[in-house]
């Protein structure tokens, strides 16, 4: 266990020696100030019209930050994907990963460090990113979501997911190929949840089973009863 918290804490302070950390803070200052400000404008237009009420402008910010979430899913999937990619296949082309398997250190205390490390910068970021977004649209319109906590969690499993994939890939493969692998991977899980929208709007029982497939065992089963039961009316995710 020593060994896998060493490993760990070296990989975070690698993050931090190449100036990633910096970065990514940098860039969520940046994008929350953006956001924040477009959506005090809206807003404020909004409350200067007379025909919108106070419960359609919440409305409007609601899905708002539905779509600040979506495109931060991307981001954060890819950074991931590209932190994880070259962590170990670096390692092996540059001999660091012989030197350090060359002490008293088993493969598995390696891999399990490396992932450990990476899951708390990736965790760190998405908490950090999201909670931060979320207190500055309240701040300036008076909305918050109802659990929070819960998406943000959601979002940062969805990279944690991804970053596995594309770590255990670079056990194996070159650090380009096994960020592009899991570029791929994540688009085709993408166009299924597209797909998946699609078959429920035009009933097209075929279409909505394969795209359910990449999704949650559970989340599946529940949605195929769901739109079985239903098969006239539209569900909404």
């Amino acid at each position: 266990m020593r060994a896998i918290l060493t490993v760990a804490r070296l990989t975070v302070a690698e993050a931090a020696r190449r100036r990633i950390l910096w970065v990514l803070l940098g860039l969520t200052l940046v994008s929350v100030a953006l956001t924040t400000l477009g959506v005090e404008r809206l807003v404020s237009l909004g409350r200067a019209s007379e025909e919108n009420t106070e419960l359609e402008i919440q409305l409007g910010v609601s899905q708002i930050l539905i779509l600040v979430a979506f495109m931060f899913s991307f981001v954060l999937a890819m950074t991931a994907a590209f932190l994880a990619a070259p962590a170990i296949a670096a390692d092996l082309e540059t001999g660091v990963a012989h030197a350090v398997l060359a002490r008293p250190i088993r493969r598995a205390d390696y891999v399990i460090g490396r992932w450990i490390g990476l899951v708390a910068i990736v965790a760190a970021y998405a908490a950090g990113s999201g909670l931060l977004e979320i207190a500055a649209v309240r701040l300036v319109t008076g909305y918050a979501p109802p659990q929070p906590l819960m998406a943000v969690a959601y979002l940062s499993a969805q990279a944690i997911v991804l970053l596995t994939l594309a770590l255990l890939c670079s056990t194996r493969l070159p650090a380009i190929a096994a960020g592009a692998i899991c570029v791929v991977v994540y688009g085709l899980g993408w166009m299924a949840g597209v797909f998946a929208g699609i078959g429920r709007v035009f009933d097209a029982g075929p279409l909505v089973a394969v795209a359910e497939a990449s999704r949650w065992p559970g989340m599946s089963s529940k949605r195929g009863s769901s739109t079985s039961s239903r098969p006239g009316r539209r569900a909404t995710s």
